[in-house]
């Protein structure tokens, strides 16, 4: 088994990368307990959005361990898409939201933990950019 050097990241980037294995496996596992947040009129699930979930689950989860795993330049590029990733995510959660297409308090907390990522993506390419000891990896 492969081991990974462990190196001083900045907080920030292990918050976002707990959210994301969080998330991520909950879109992966348990997708229909999240659809139900969004459409919560229609049972089943639609199959679409089932797949939909799990894709997305499991890109989050692999983006997640991404910033467990990655050193140097790469994690400062992972942290540094995060902030598109993110700040897309938290654009799609707000339209939503504004434009009625799902129930307000899922518009709202969706809005909020996407933009809480974008903050922490934000925060961390900037740590990480100025951390000399990061830059020598």
């Amino acid at each position: 088994m492969a081991t990974v050097a462990v190196s001083n990241r900045p907080v920030s980037v292990y918050a976002l990368a707990g959210i994301r294995l969080f998330n991520g496996a909950a879109g992966l596992l348990a997708p229909e307990m999240l659809i139900r947040r969004f459409d919560p009129d229609r049972d089943p699930p639609s199959p679409a959005a089932v797949y939909a979930f799990r894709l997305f689950g499991i890109r989050t989860v692999l983006l997640g361990l991404d910033l467990l795993t990655h050193s140097g330049a790469r994690l400062r590029d992972d942290v540094s898409e995060g902030i598109l990733i993110h700040g897309s995510d938290t654009a799609t959660a707000a339209t939503l939201g504004l434009h009625g297409q799902v129930p307000p308090r899922t518009a709202f907390l969706t809005t909020l933990i996407s933009a809480v990522n974008t903050a922490l993506a934000i925060s961390a390419t900037a740590s990480l950019a100025n951390s000399p000891e990061d830059k020598s990896k």
